[in-house]
């Protein structure tokens, strides 16, 4: 199955072209991408950066975990899921899902599973900074 996935996590700058060009397939009529990015605003504070670190081998086992399990689950044909470490900027792409299938509602559906679960069950850790302080956002390391 790994030939039909792209599991990436890295302090580089995560490339939408690269997940793009990686699902996309001629005989696929439909891509769904989710590109997660750093907004400036969370529960009324200012944000100023993000900043995600991980415990990278468990988290590439966890993502690839959920590419295999979108694949059985769902019609689809690759997905790439790739993620993110360090800090990060306002406007700024932590997390990049793209999935193709030959029809979109597969598509959309093993997007949303994956960034879903992505959230709930791989170790990286995110931490919000603001002007005045900064706050893990959910279990840390």
């Amino acid at each position: 199955m790994k030939s039909r996935t792209s599991i990436i996590v890295t302090s580089e700058i995560l490339n939408l072209n690269e997940c793009y060009n990686f699902v996309q397939d001629a005989s696929c009529g439909g891509i769904a991408l989710f590109v997660g990015t750093v907004r400036n605003a969370t529960k009324n504070k200012e944000v100023t950066l993000l900043d995600f670190s991980s415990y990278e081998p468990m988290a590439i086992k966890e993502m690839q975990k959920i590419a295999n399990l979108a694949l059985e689950k769902f019609d689809i044909h690759k997905i790439a899921i790739h993620h993110a470490l360090g800090k990060l900027k306002i406007g700024e792409i932590p997390v990049i899902i793209a999935v193709s299938s030959a029809h979109r509602k597969a598509a959309f559906e093993a997007c949303e599973f994956a960034i879903d679960t992505l959230k709930e069950t791989v170790p990286i850790w995110k931490k919000e900074h603001f002007e005045d302080g900064e706050v893990w956002v959910n279990a840390h390391p």
